[in-house]
């Protein structure tokens, strides 16, 4: 028996509705095998497309700055600097830094004009303070030697030097003349020897001083050509007595090596003595050459050269008074002979 279905008992399908068809149909999406072909009639454009909706979450609300108690407020128009802008007190001490150094140029500059002013006021007015002798002396002082202010810095050391060779050769000689004395007096025949090193030490003492040591020391103060031919020419002949003292010939009034040895024979006390003055003339004798190469490269640096000697002599007669008068006088001579 079939069942009959009451019209009024049949269940309603609430997906059957005409409207939620009608809206299910319009909001239906073709499948991906189902695509728009605009070549198909019959069908519409597709559908616009549409952005899903951006969910956003409100941002809570602002909160008010709060100036820190510890930071200092700045102006607008305050240029800020990140990662190069230092302390204050780095700043202030750069700053007191940077003061005390331009001080400390300021009191050197003042210094050394100073210096220069006195050394002006001294080289106008100079006093001889050499040799040193004591104020009760009646010998005064004959020449003015101060290395430091008149030798340019560069030369001085070499000046030093050659004072100190200067002053090393009159010891020896004074020793020379000790140990001559020594050998008198154990041997009679060296009587010439000793007279001999009273003259070297009278006679060579003061002239190397004048004759090489002060055209030296004119040399480099004044950079004249004609001082260091002077020089040149007077120290080669005394680097070649350092060399006759050095060998020491006996009766020749030298305490040489020979005669130091010859000394052994009667005195062996005596020969001791004579051997260490033997050492010491040595050593002036290589000194002696070693200076003589030093000066003449440093001569070379100079620019000095013969012509300017020459010039310097040439103009250092005229301005001698006696040698003009001298020259005036021979020259009217030979104009009233002629």
């Amino acid at each position: 028996m079939s069942r009959q279905q009451d019209p009024q008992n049949t269940d309603i399908n609430p997906f059957e509705d005409p409207a939620v068809l009608e809206h299910s149909m319009e909001h239906q999406q073709p499948a991906m095998n189902q695509l728009y072909n605009p070549f198909e009639g019959g069908r519409g454009p597709p559908p616009p497309y549409q952005t899903a909706p951006i969910m956003t979450t409100p941002l809570p609300p602002e909160r008010p700055l709060v100036p820190s108690v510890c930071q200092n407020p700045r102006s607008p128009n305050e240029q800020r600097t990140y990662g190069t802008q230092k302390p204050a007190t780095i700043l202030t001490a750069d700053l007191l830094r940077q003061q005390e150094e331009l001080e400390k140029k300021a009191a050197e500059l003042d210094r050394k004009e100073r210096e220069l002013q006195n050394a002006a006021v001294s080289s106008s007015i100079t006093v001889n303070n050499w040799p040193p002798l004591p104020s009760f002396c009646p010998v005064k002082p004959c020449f003015y030697h101060d290395i430091k202010s008149d030798i340019p810095q560069d030369f001085q050391r070499t000046v030093t030097v050659m004072y100190y060779l200067w002053m090393m050769s009159s010891v020896v000689l004074f020793l020379n003349l000790l140990g001559s004395l020594a050998w008198f007096t154990v041997n009679v025949d060296a009587g010439t020897h000793f007279g001999l090193s009273i003259l070297w030490l009278l006679m060579f003492t003061p002239c190397s001083f004048v004759c090489w040591y002060r055209p030296l020391y004119k040399a480099f103060r004044a950079d004249s050509s004609f001082n260091f031919f002077s020089f040149f020419f007077i120290f080669f002949v005394q680097d070649i007595v350092f060399v006759l003292e050095t060998v020491g010939i006996p009766g020749w009034g030298f305490c040489g090596w020979i005669s130091s040895l010859s000394a052994l024979k009667t005195n062996v006390g005596v020969a001791v003595v004579m051997l260490m003055v033997s050492v010491l003339f040595t050593g002036s004798a290589v000194l002696g050459v070693v200076m003589l190469k030093r000066v003449h490269s440093l001569y070379r640096r100079t620019g000095a050269s013969f012509q300017k000697a020459q010039e310097e002599l040439a103009a250092g007669v005229m301005s001698n008074q006696a040698m003009r008068n001298a020259a005036g006088a021979a020259a009217q001579n030979t104009f009233q002979r002629n």
